[in-house]
């Protein structure tokens, strides 16, 4: 239990909650101003469903980047001075990127840019998560990552609202949406550098694993070696799994809820206003979530997360109207942070720290590889189907089937103890 003294943050752990403000913003702009500039103006002369599709195929091309170089990285980087280095040059891949989008181009150009600012995102995280285990300490660590989902949420809403203003206001203010967009896509390419600065200053890695000859190729043995630890580990394997599945579902709400409303016939206006409450309700829920994690274990907070999403995508498939889309964003804000932020701090607290970036490499598999999934999954069921909606249903089952798989995770942990 933590005592009230321990409550106050460090240093340390204030500049790494400020960098997933920094990210959060553009995470938040893919999340809502980026698909519908992509249906409107980038990709407007072709068929609603098509654009759908091949912005689903963008996405699920960068996890799938992610999730190959994301382990092999990963493994580096818990060599001894090898975890910053990294997280900079992918963090400066992600920034570079998203600075490089304001510069109006065709389809594919913006597709490709696109991906490499999302690689440049998730692998950053990569070693963002894995610097966890040496900012903070065991009994601080769920608290410490639900304060990073949730000052992220309402810190990434600053850039957001100002570029939320001059891209919807852009008449009035005077100015082309060319130049809206690029003004959005600059602010928060700089908000993402400028709040990375202090963690990339301060940080130093204390968990390390002696460094070979070459590491570069030391990795690929390290990796072979760990995926043969899993075999001795079947509750870190069996969590992998859960997560896989019920992760999927998640991410996939996040990155396609607005080209889902846009499909439903929501307009722009009702889907950014609905997705703004998003990241207003997430702010405190997070941080109730932290809270909690003092008195109750992730092993009963994650399922309850995990059910209420597989009760989102359910309700998801009647959606036809703004009011129902802002009840379901309320709704996701309410679990979003919980869930992911419980996620990473169970991981990290179950896995050896001197290994958490290769470990956490190796949770980026699943995670990415869900995303990957997930976004394929609904591409493809909304060009065969055309609806949106039969991809929804396949998340609902991949959510159920994840909370089945995290009970089984449960008992092996218990069983462990």
């Amino acid at each position: 239990m933590l005592r009230e003294n321990d409550m106050k943050l460090t240093s340390i752990e204030k500049k790494w909650i400020w960098y997933d403000i920094g990210n959060s913003a553009f995470v938040l702009l893919m999340a809502t101003i980026v698909p519908i500039y992509f249906k409107g103006a980038i990709a407007g002369h072709m068929n609603a469903d098509d654009s759908t599709a091949i912005y689903s195929y963008a996405l699920s091309l960068s996890t799938l980047l992610v999730a190959i170089l994301g382990p092999i990285f990963g493994t580096m980087a818990d060599f001894k001075g090898f975890k910053k280095p990294l997280f900079a040059v992918f963090m400066g891949l992600g920034v570079a990127s998203c600075a490089a989008l304001a510069y109006p181009s065709p389809v594919a150009i913006f597709l490709g840019l696109i991906v490499s600012a999302k690689v440049g995102l998730h692998g950053g995280n990569i070693f963002y998560d894995a610097m966890l285990v040496d900012i903070t300490d065991d009994e601080r660590m769920n608290r410490i990552s639900t304060l990073g989902y949730a000052w992220g949420y309402i810190g990434s809403c600053i850039p957001f609202v100002v570029s939320l203003v001059v891209v919807l206001f852009n008449k009035q203010i005077g100015i082309s949406m060319t130049l809206a967009m690029m003004i959005a896509f600059l602010l928060n390419a700089a908000w993402w550098l400028c709040c990375s600065l202090p963690l990339l200053f301060s940080y130093k890695q204390k968990h390390s694993m002696p460094r070979g000859k070459s590491p570069f190729l030391d990795s690929f043995r390290r990796l072979a070696r760990i995926f043969g630890e899993m075999r001795t580990q079947p509750a870190v394997f069996v969590f992998l799994l859960a997560f896989f599945f019920y992760i999927d579902g998640v991410y996939t709400i996040i990155e396609m809820a607005t080209v889902y409303g846009t499909d439903m016939g929501i307009d722009s206006n009702g889907l950014l206003g609905a997705l703004l409450v998003t990241q207003i309700v997430a702010f405190p829920s997070s941080i109730v979530f932290g809270r909690l994690s003092a008195k109750f274990s992730p092993l009963k907070l994650i399922p309850v997360c995990i059910a209420a999403y597989t009760g989102i995508a359910l309700f998801a498939l009647g959606l036809d109207q703004v009011w129902e889309f802002y009840f379901l964003a309320i709704c996701v804000g309410l679990f979003q942070g919980g869930v992911q932020a419980l996620s990473r701090s169970h991981f990290a607290s179950i896995i050896p720290k001197e290994k958490s970036a290769e470990y956490f490499g190796i949770y980026d598999i699943f995670g990415k590889g869900a995303t990957f999934t997930g976004t394929l999954l609904m591409g493809a069921s909304t060009q065969i189907f055309h609806t949106s909606k039969a991809g929804v249903a396949a998340i609902a089952v991949m959510l159920a089937l994840g909370l089945g798989i995290f009970f089984v995770h449960s008992k092996l942990l218990k069983k462990a103890k």
